[in-house]
């Protein structure tokens, strides 16, 4: 399944057995396909943003942030297809097309964000991206290690 970034998507099982890692998101309820994760694409290699419906639970988080840094870029609140939705950035994590489970739907319809969110998401990941080039890291998940991993993956493949 080719991915485009601003679109929603689900992850299979398969990418977080392989990769285990701590700070991932995993998915719930055994193969039910949650959460949502907006793309977002790089090249040969995708990143994956999880969003979340616990509005109250980050509103709180985000106003720590916003009091303590005076802006908070690595958790947004938007509206998505209709309703307000958590963009967990600080979960980001790279992974492959082949790891694709499905594309979110409603009503039979591809989810996408509007280009105005995409652009304030994207923005947002490549500062975060930039913070951790210059040594702040404010991503949950060990990117560079799972990056290595699809890195390795993908040169088994075409050899």
């Amino acid at each position: 399944m080719k991915a485009q970034t601003g679109y929603l998507y689900h992850i299979k099982d398969e990418f977080f057995d392989k990769v285990n890692n701590k700070g991932l998101m995993i998915n719930h309820e055994n193969g039910h396909s949650r959460p949502s994760y907006l793309a977002i694409k790089d090249e040969e290699i995708l990143w994956f943003i999880p969003l979340s419906t616990k509005i109250d639970k980050y509103e709180s988080i985000i106003d720590k942030k916003v009091k303590k840094y005076g802006s908070c870029k690595t958790i947004l609140i938007k509206k998505i297809a209709g309703r307000k939705q958590v963009i967990l950035i600080q979960n980001a994590f790279p992974t492959l097309e082949k790891y694709i489970k499905s594309r979110h739907t409603i009503d039979g319809k591809f989810v996408k964000i509007s280009t105005a969110v995409e652009r304030e998401i994207v923005d947002n990941f490549e500062y975060m991206l930039s913070l951790k080039a210059n040594g702040l890291n404010l991503f949950f998940t060990d990117i560079d290690f799972i990056k290595n991993l699809m890195f390795e993956e993908l040169e088994s493949l075409s050899n």
